[in-house]
This record gives structure tokens, sequence and C-alpha cells, in this order.
């Protein structure tokens, strides 16, 4: 990541973040603190001044931005990527390759478009902060959406890496303690395992008022990622379909034993057959179909992050801005691509919705897949303390914005947010229904709603029956329907379930 101005405090409200998926908080009014209008009112200093008429109020000499194209790339991509990577597979697996690439290019291009919306109403209402555009907008009701979405955004991204710590520490003290089968030890819990790791690691970390180890997380994050994806690639071509028949019953033989006694994730019915496992199919239409689209835009989720980016972006305007976003949405959907096509390609109808986790089911003990547990388990523990950052900060200036800090209320802000995460991860059956139903509400409010509603309610030179007010209410109705659509299926997907288990 990019060398902070600023370290992040516990008494500023001046940082944003997106939870997706592995980032971190960024910058966004380091020049309130910095600059020389001192005797400015601190709320005021939230807007860029009008040092020069004609250039926008984002594109003055007023905190010039220090970031290079190519470092702010880097971080629009660390912010977009994350968690939801996991679960692609599965979504294509759901699917089928053409219908989910369909559904991937209109997910991208659509959160290409409300981030061209978010700037240019950034433009237009003075703010570079998403809770401030909400309150110009909408008042109280508005920045309570902007802030109420970022919470539960990074609430979903929290339970999803804590999920992963649940299902993938087993595994790995499995391999290092050479145990082929679960002998019922309260180590090998995963309930047991992610408490332990939220009060021992996650908690003293997240206790800290200042967070300066930032910028190695989220580079780390990227990095495991990237190192995720190529392991992906490579294990297609060691487990190949149609090549060699003992191993195609081998793996036939290893996943069904899997997923009908071990698996946590799987839930559906098992139906294998040696032509559906060495098959690709194009179209799929079933249950869990539902679930690709929230998938994705849990996936593509950067939006709180793009306004601090901007900010910091050397030589600012919004063409500069736009071309960044262009890179890192064309790179992280090349990215999405290549993980779902060859982790489907692996295990074809066969993928669970945590794709690292499925792969224990033919390969069992792994040195590469040991050594990719590991590097996902570190960046995930040190991420959770950074998602918990913003989400503590908005409450504290929600409920005690003109208090005084308090290690009290520090305290026990951060061990309620991480004892109801830790109930979540618990209870909820898969990591599938975070990421479906996260997806299908803040993830959708983030890109479609809240974008669309600020650039409608803001941008006054555009009257409202022009191409762009218009195009930006059919963006607006399009969230409303996906979100709408995606909750009630998701909903009487967890009722039909639940009925047929005797639940």
């Amino acid at each position: 990541m990019g060398k902070l101005n600023t370290t992040p405090d516990e008494d500023s409200s001046s940082y944003s973040s997106n939870s997706n998926d592995f980032n971190y908080p960024y910058p966004t009014k380091p020049a309130a603190i910095k600059s020389h209008y001192g005797d400015m009112d601190p709320e005021n200093q939230n807007f860029l001044l009008e040092s020069n008429p004609g250039k926008k109020k984002y594109e003055t000499e007023y905190h010039p931005g220090t970031t290079s194209f190519g470092m702010s790339v880097f971080n629009l991509s660390n912010a977009i990527v994350g968690s939801g990577i996991l679960g692609l597979s599965y979504a294509m697996a759901n699917t089928g390759i053409a219908l989910f690439i369909i559904l991937l290019i209109f997910v991208s291009i659509f959160s290409l478009y409300s981030v061209h919306l978010l700037l240019k109403t950034a433009s237009e209402g003075g703010s570079l902060l998403y809770e401030q555009l909400g309150m110009k907008a909408f008042g109280m009701a508005g920045k309570l959406a902007a802030s109420g979405s970022i919470t539960m955004q990074n609430i979903g991204a929290m339970s999803s890496y804590l999920y992963i710590v649940k299902y993938e520490l087993p595994l790995v003290i499995k391999a290092f303690m050479d145990i082929e089968e679960n002998t019922g030890e309260w180590y090998l819990n995963g309930d047991y395992l992610v408490i332990l790791v939220s009060l021992i690691l996650i908690l003293p970390l997240s206790l800290l008022k200042n967070l300066g180890y930032l910028g190695y997380t989220s580079g780390f994050s990227l990095l495991c990622m990237v190192f995720f994806l190529i392991v992906v690639i490579c294990k297609k071509f060691q487990i190949p379909c149609g090549v060699d028949d003992e191993l195609v019953n081998a793996t036939l033989n290893a996943t069904i034993e899997h997923l009908s006694t071990a698996s946590p994730f799987h839930t559906t019915e098992i139906n294998i057959t040696s032509e559906d496992m060495c098959t690709p199919k194009y179209f799929i239409f079933n249950s869990q179909t539902v679930y690709a689209v929230p998938i994705l835009t849990f996936s593509f989720v950067c939006h709180p992050a793009i306004l601090p980016i901007y900010e910091e972006l050397k030589g600012r305007s919004r063409r500069r801005m736009m071309k960044v976003s262009n890179v890192s949405f064309f790179a992280m959907f090349l990215m999405y691509l290549l993980a779902a096509l060859f982790g489907y390609l692996t295990f074809y109808g066969n993928v669970e919705p945590e794709l690292l986790h499925t792969y224990s089911a033919v390969l069992g003990t792994d040195i590469l897949l040991l050594i990719v547990r590991l590097a996902v388990l570190m960046a995930v523990t040190l991420t959770v303390p950074v998602v918990i950052f913003p989400i503590r900060s908005s409450i504290t200036q929600l409920l005690c914005a003109e208090k005084e800090f308090s290690w009290i209320r520090h305290t026990a802000i951060t061990l309620a947010l991480l004892a109801f995460t830790n109930v979540l991860v618990i209870f909820v059956p898969t990591i599938r229904d975070i990421f479906g139903f996260i997806g299908a509400s803040a993830a959708a409010m983030l890109i479609f709603i809240l974008p669309s509603a600020f650039y409608i309610k803001l941008v006054k030179k555009e009257p409202m029956k022009s191409v762009q007010k218009i195009g930006a209410f059919l963006f607006l109705l399009s969230g409303i329907f996906v979100m709408t659509g995606s909750m009630t299926l998701i909903v009487l997907d967890w009722t039909s379930n639940a009925v047929s288990d005797g639940h």
C-alpha cells in the first residue's frame, strides 16, 4: 500500500473504509490537520476550498494529492479484492460458465458506473466523505443510511474473515500434528479456535489507538490473494478430469465421503457422477443460483474507499480517477474470472462456498495448500482489527461525538463488536449465507442505491429530464430490484432448507 500521510487516531472521524475485502481505512482529511486554515471550524474543513474559481472544489491547490497513479491503482485493487474471491467458484458452479461471465461483466460495469456517479456527486456536493454526502443529500437519514451500510459491509467482511479462521485453522493444526481424522479434541473445534484467536490475537490489536501496520497488512493481503489464484490455477492441472480413470474415481469417492460426513459448508443434495465431474456447464439454474449476484456484489464493493483514494491522487481530476478505477476494476475482473473458472473446472458441481476448503476433500495434506492456508489465515487475522477501526469510529461519532476519548468506551465497543461477530460466525451455517445476505443488502446499497440517490439529490445543474439523471434514476431502480429480489429469494431458500431439514 501507499505510505500514509497520517496515522489513524481513534479520536478522529476522518477515516473511512471498505470492508468487502482485505483493506484499510484511508486518510480522508489530512489537510484539515496540516493546512494553514487553522482558524476554520473542523466541520467546515471537510469541504475543499474554492481557491481557484476555474477549478472544481476538489481540484484546487488546497491539499493537493501525493499518491501516484500506479500506487492509487494498487490501493483501489486492494480495496476491491477480499474474501469474496473464495466464493466465486461456488457462484460459477451454480450459474454455469457463460451466465457467470455475463453477471460478472454486468456487476463490474455497474460498479464502475456507480464510481462515476460518486465522483461527480462529490464534486457538486463539496465533500470527500461518504457520510457527509449522505448528510448533505438527505440530512441525518442519509448519513445514517451511508454509515449503516458501511458498518454492515464491514461486519460482513469481519464475519467472512473469522469464518475462514473457523474452518481453515483446524485443518492447519491437523496437518502440523499429522492427525488423519477429527478426534474430538477441543483444539480441533473451529468454534473454540475462533474465540481463542479473537481473544489472544485480534482483541489486543483492535484495542490499539493507532494502527500503524495498516499499509503492511493491506499489501500482504493482496499478495496472499494473488498467491491463492496461482495455486488454484496450478492445482487444476494436478487434478485432471478424464485423463486418469483411477484419479477420477478417487476424486469422486473422496469428494462424496467428505461432503457427506465432514463438510460444514455443503448443504445441498449430493448427486455426483463421472459426467458431472468432468463436464463444464454453461447455464445452470437451481436453488443456489440466487446467491450468485450477491456474492459478486459483495466481491466488488470498494465505494467507501473511492473518495479517500481520490483525495490522495496526485494530479487529482475526475478523469484521472476514472482511469485508476478502470485499470483496477479490469485487473480484479480478470483475477475474479480466473479464480472462479479454474476453481470450477477443478471440482465442477462439487465446489463448496469457500473454495480453499474444497481442496482438503481431494488432496488432503498438501504442502502448497498448507502454505496458502497459513498465508490467508495470517492475512485475515491481521485485517479484522483494521475492519473494526472504522466501525468503532462510526459508532463513537454517532453516539458520543462531543465526548472526549475514553478507554472504557473504546474497549466496550471493541468487545461488543467482536462478541457479536463471533456469535454470527458460530451460529451462521455457511459462509455462503454471509456473502449472500451482505451482498444483497449492504453491498447493493453501496454500489447501486446510495450513489444514484446522492447524485439525483445533489447534482443540481442537470435537470431531472436529462439523460444523466434518467440514467441515475434507472440505476437506482435496478438497485432496489436487485436488493429486494435477492433478499426475497435468499429468505425463501433459507425457509425451504429449514423446512426440509426439519428445523
